[in-house]
């Protein structure tokens, strides 16, 4: 079991720049794949970036590629999200997820981006 708990969401304007966390506890945190998801409403969920078990290969959604960077401190059992140049398309709740989409899931964190 893996528990999963994000933070560091919030509004902020076009052009601006946030960072996501999310603390990992329970099974050894560096074993799994992570990654980010997001959901706009009305909206599907949406993969947005991953990361592999070192760190060392990454992937991102082509909407965010440039922009984000996506990395992890297996040290500290965290994963990281830094988000720069925000557009409002990327408002959204922000999730978490270890062991790929049939895996586990935090509770999400809302990002809100104003034009």
């Amino acid at each position: 079991q893996v528990k999963l708990v994000e933070s560091g969401g919030g509004l902020v304007q076009a052009g601006g720049s946030l960072r996501l966390s999310c603390a990992a506890s329970g099974r050894t945190f560096s074993r799994y794949a992570m990654g980010w998801f997001r959901q706009a409403p009305g909206k599907e969920r949406e993969f947005v970036a991953r990361s592999s078990r070192s760190g060392g290969s990454t992937a991102y959604a082509d909407s965010v590629k440039g922009r984000f960077t996506i990395s992890r401190d297996n040290a500290k059992n965290t994963l990281y999200l830094q988000m720069n140049s925000l557009k409002p398309d990327d408002t959204a709740v922000y999730y978490c997820n270890a062991d790929g989409i049939d895996g586990y899931w935090g509770q999400g964190t809302q990002v809100t981006v104003s034009s």
